[in-house]
């Protein structure tokens, strides 16, 4: 039977992630709060929760960690054209709560599938955007929401919960905009959690747990930067990106 430490709910406090599961991968605890201190100090150690409704709190952290250098953002010559003529809006921390509610709906025609972004989760992680902590980016065409992504902000780490799309390359759009905020900022990265293809053709790699636990000693305590003075831009008008790499896909 699957053994896991249960965690004192009034001090935020975890187990030493080597002792993580490697069945299933990274599965470190069970128990504590979804309070800002609890998720800042999860995030500072490179521990996020992870759980389905009728759960306890569920803490993870897997090795190996799916990761983006800043500097290694892959864009294809499609989504290139994509990002140039497409003309929606983007914007920063103007609909936290609507971003979240998007990601959490079903990925596919099984409406019963449900999701582990959960009303708790919400209210979690606005309580952190309300404080400064959680962000989000939205794709806007017209009044309409198609796109955004959302996650945590720690010194020069950017942690991605989650990200949706209701437009072809919707997402991707969303991430290149945070990439091309995160280094005027001098972030170093943006942690995916896991690996799949579609994180992995925007450039993600899979770093070891150790690796991402000295980026985070080394960055999370740099001084966060400030998110709400961010303009929102229209893509019509997007960075230059003669310097990206560029494939044929």
């Amino acid at each position: 039977m699957l053994q896991l430490p249960w965690l004192d709910p009034h001090v935020p406090h975890f187990p030493d992630t080597a002792s993580a599961l490697t069945s299933p991968n990274g599965l470190l605890a069970a128990g504590g709060q979804l309070s800002p201190s609890w998720l800042l100090t999860a995030y500072s150690q490179g521990i996020f929760p992870w759980f389905s409704d009728g759960e306890p709190i569920l803490w993870w952290s897997p090795s190996p960690r799916t990761f983006i250098h800043i500097d290694q953002l892959h864009i294809s010559r499609s989504l290139h054209k994509s990002i140039k003529k497409t003309p929606f809006t983007i914007t920063f921390d103007t609909a936290f709560e609507s971003v979240m509610e998007a990601c959490a709906e079903p990925r596919s025609n099984d409406v019963e599938a449900g999701t582990w972004i959960s009303e708790e989760i919400i209210d979690a992680y606005s309580e952190l955007y309300q404080l400064g902590h959680a962000h989000s980016i939205e794709v806007w065409e017209g009044d309409s929401l198609v796109g955004g992504l959302y996650g945590i902000a720690l010194g020069r780490m950017f942690f991605g919960e989650s990200m949706f799309s209701r437009r072809t390359n919707g997402s991707k759009i969303a991430l290149f905009h945070l990439v091309e905020q995160l280094k005027k900022w001098h972030y170093v990265g943006l942690d995916c959690q896991v690996y799949n293809d579609h994180l992995a053709s925007l450039g993600a790699v899979e770093i070891a747990r150790e690796e991402f636990e000295e980026l985070i000693k080394q960055y999370v305590s740099d001084v966060d930067c400030h998110w709400r003075t961010v303009e929102s831009t229209n893509d019509m008008n997007s960075p230059d990106l003669s310097e990206n790499k560029t494939s044929d896909k």
